[in-house]
């Protein structure tokens, strides 16, 4: 082991110079698609994000299910510790809320927000009575496009104007948690949302804050 660290002491510095250029250029064009496209109508998803990367403690757990609204959150939200980011790796629909259910009962005192697509979130809804009945405090923020974006895109690309079964008929999800005495409410402008996330956070028990959103805007970059 001395010899080991003898020879680290005598290893010559390596010149960062030829690439510092290089990396600088890199790390602005990273903040630069970490800044959400300017939106003039409708609620912008990427403010939203970045108000929860501005708000929650280093060691919030974030957990979200499959869909392209995890687009906003994985492009726009940055994690700064391990064991704060949990996703479905085979993308499967519905994690997000049994995710969340599950971290906050393995880690009670940090803060759970579970990010879950309206369809998404169908997949296992009838989990929020498991996060009444153990009254934890997680939020649960609801991005009700009303259609399965993700399909929906696929259809854009390739059969433009054409859609087929991606329409979503769904219910009140605001009214849904407040069904079972939990906190709920509906959020239809992205400068509404930081007031409202605050009186999720705030209630002390499982809360549903559904944002409302075009259905037109299935990422970031793609209007339809």
């Amino acid at each position: 082991m001395e010899r080991f660290a003898d020879a680290l002491t005598e290893l010559e510095l390596l010149d960062a110079s030829p690439w510092r250029a290089w990396t600088a250029e890199a790390r602005a064009e990273f903040e630069a698609f970490q800044q959400p496209p300017t939106r003039t109508a409708g609620f912008d998803l990427g403010k939203m994000i970045l108000h929860l990367r501005e708000v929650l403690p280093d060691d919030a757990i974030i957990a979200n299910g499959a869909g392209n609204y995890t687009v906003w959150l994985h492009r726009f939200f940055r994690y700064r510790s391990f064991g704060t980011q949990m996703a479905p790796k085979s993308g499967s629909m519905g994690y997000g809320l049994p995710g969340a259910i599950a971290a906050q009962l393995r880690h009670p005192a940090r803060t759970v927000v579970a990010l879950a697509g309206d369809g998404c979130f169908q997949m296992a809804s009838p989990e929020f009575a498991t996060a009444v009945h153990h009254k934890l405090p997680i939020v649960v923020i609801v991005v009700n496009n009303a259609i399965y974006g993700s399909i929906r895109m696929h259809q854009e690309r390739h059969f433009p104007g054409r859609p087929s079964g991606t329409f979503l008929t769904n219910p009140d999800f605001a009214a849904l948690a407040q069904s079972y005495g939990a906190h709920g409410e509906v959020v239809t402008q992205d400068s509404e949302f930081p007031a409202a996330f605050a009186r999720a956070l705030a209630a002390g028990g499982p809360a549903i804050v559904e944002v409302r959103v075009p259905s037109n805007q299935l990422t970031p970059d793609m209007i339809i």
